[in-house]
Formats: structure tokens, C-alpha cells, sequence
């Protein structure tokens, strides 16, 4: 039996979530973005000493599909302890670059906790038609 694609994200950000740098917080996160044709990107989150340079899987997942030429989403899958959803900054960056797509959120053994677009993670997004003057 093929396995659904939606159950290949999610494996695969439980999978990567292992390979997370997170000596600090020990919060491991995994992420998996999917693209336009269906490949999958990866991302953890990368942490640094200096707080405030740490690196979200989410972002390095957008940041690795961008890299590589894609530029059209479906969906990311978020793999972390109790399925919480992606930070205030994943969020912008998740609206600027993916647009509207699904957001699913799973636990470390790959239970969803929840799933929703970015338009509900984002309310009244801040994006590119605010910066246009008259």
C-alpha cells in the first residue's frame, strides 16, 4: 500500500527533528516544506549561545528550498515536543515567501495537534501591499 504524501511530510519532519542543534533548550524542532511537484525540504532548528542568533527549523526549511529554486509551496509540517505551532517570525516568513498554504503541527510521535494556513496564523498580515505608497 503507497503510503500518502501527507504521512511522508510527516515522517520526515519527525525524522529531521532528530538532527535539530538545540543544547540549550533541548527543544528539538523538525520542519518539511513541500513544493509545487512534491519535493520535500528540511529544516531544524539551529541554536547559537547568543540567543538572538538561533535559527528556527521552519526558516531554515524555506531558506533551503529558496536556495534551491523553488518558489511555489503546499504545505510545511512541524515536528516538535507537544505539536506547538511556529513562532511570530516563522509566521512572516512563512506568509512572505509561502503565501496562504496548510500548516500542520505535530507531536514527536507524529500525532497532529493541529492544522491550519498561514492566513490563520497570520492575521492581518503585515506583507508587500503595505509598503507600496500612493
Amino acid at each position: 500500500m503507497k503510503e500518502k504524501h501527507e504521512d511522508v511530510l510527516i515522517r520526515t519532519a519527525c525524522e529531521v527533528r532528530e538532527k535539530a542543534h538545540a543544547p540549550y533548550s533541548r527543544f528539538h524542532v523538525g520542519a518539511a516544506l513541500e513544493g509545487k511537484d512534491g519535493k520535500i525540504y528540511t529544516g531544524v532548528n539551529i541554536e547559537s549561545s547568543s540567543y538572538g542568533l538561533s535559527v528556527c527549523a521552519e526558516r531554515n526549511a524555506v531558506a533551503r528550498a529558496v536556495a534551491e529554486g523553488e518558489d511555489t509551496f503546499r504545505r510545511l509540517v512541524v515536528a516538535s515536543p507537544g505539536g506547538v505551532s511556529p513562532c511570530g517570525a516563522c509566521r512572516q516568513v512563512l506568509w512572505d515567501i509561502c503565501g496562504d498554504i496548510d500548516v500542520i503541527m505535530v507531536d514527536e510521535s507524529g500525532t497532529v495537534t493541529r492544522q491550519m494556513k498561514t492566513s490563520e496564523l497570520l492575521p492581518a498580515a503585515f506583507d508587500e501591499k503595505n509598503l507600496k505608497h500612493g
